[in-house]
């Protein structure tokens, strides 16, 4: 879009225009969205801000029993600008930094809050061993009235501290992609996890996992794909030979690799100097 409206351009709105709405980058990204899946059309930026200018005219005013136009032009779109748009798109989705205990089953109980509502994203990482920050996105229920506000009361009635990151431009455009990082967490063993893009799948996951050893990191994002890529770290102390882990693993039925020896592990999500088993 151009930086500056033209001088005729200019002259035509404050003579015909009654009024203009402003919209942001998450909100354009949705209509393209809402336009592909109606009409199978790829709109660029520019042309979808009328779509997005009258949805949330809609949504503002209420109104109902009325027909609406919206002027789409240009499609302008390349493929490198699609994987933007698809990250931004979603707007049922809602970001929260949750503040858990380092203890064994925190993981755990802080899932069970968001449950059974869809998780588009999960990361955290081992930090010290007090408490742990984890960035989750997750879809609240639409048919319960404030159902997110709702999910961040209960976790705040039990101390679990939280904040809303929905509309934080730091954390969706960098955080959530930099949260973690290098970690001493010892006796850590990294695993690569394919699991089905279906409901209960981390539950069940979790549910299998023995309370004795604790998850010292996770990732994991949607890509609308027919199974979800995740990486756990799991703290245990006697390496691949424990056998209940090799059980664990072996009745999870999910498709898996370790990486406790890849170097990129060691690279990127390991202090220097801190080996994970010692």
């Amino acid at each position: 879009a151009v930086k500056t409206i033209g001088t005729e351009t200019f002259r035509l709105c404050s003579e015909y225009v009654d009024g203009m709405i402003t919209v942001s980058t998450d909100q354009i990204c949705n209509a393209i969205k809402l336009a592909y899946n109606d009409a199978r059309v790829v709109l660029e930026p520019a042309g979808a801000l009328a779509v997005a200018g009258l949805k949330k005219h809609v949504e503002e005013t209420g109104v109902e029993d009325k027909t609406f136009v919206a002027i789409t032009s240009g499609a302008n779109m390349d493929f490198n600008r699609l994987r933007v748009v698809s990250e931004r798109a979603d707007d049922s989705e809602k970001s929260l930094e949750i503040t858990i205990p380092e203890t064994p089953g925190a993981f755990r109980a802080m899932y069970a809050k968001i449950w059974p509502r869809n998780v588009t994203e999960l990361t955290y990482r081992y930090n010290t061993e007090n408490e742990a920050n984890v960035f989750v996105s997750f879809q609240p229920l639409v048919h319960i009235e404030n159902d997110f506000e709702a999910v961040m009361d209960d976790f705040q009635s039990d101390d679990f501290e939280c904040m809303d990151l929905s509309c934080n431009e730091l954390a969706k455009t960098h955080i959530r992609h930099l949260a973690g990082g290098r970690s001493a967490a010892p006796y850590e063993r990294l695993f690569r996890f394919h699991f089905p893009e279906s409901p209960g799948a981390l539950k069940k996951f979790l549910e299998a996992l023995d309370m004795k050893w604790n998850i010292s990191l996770f990732h994991y994002r949607n890509y609308g794909d027919d199974f979800g890529r995740v990486l756990v770290g799991i703290q245990q102390t006697q390496g691949d030979k424990c056998e209940g882990m090799n059980r664990f693993l072996k009745d999870l039925g999910y498709k898996y690799w370790e990486e406790t020896s890849n170097p990129a592990y060691g690279k990127f999500l390991r202090q220097h100097g801190h080996e994970p088993f010692p």
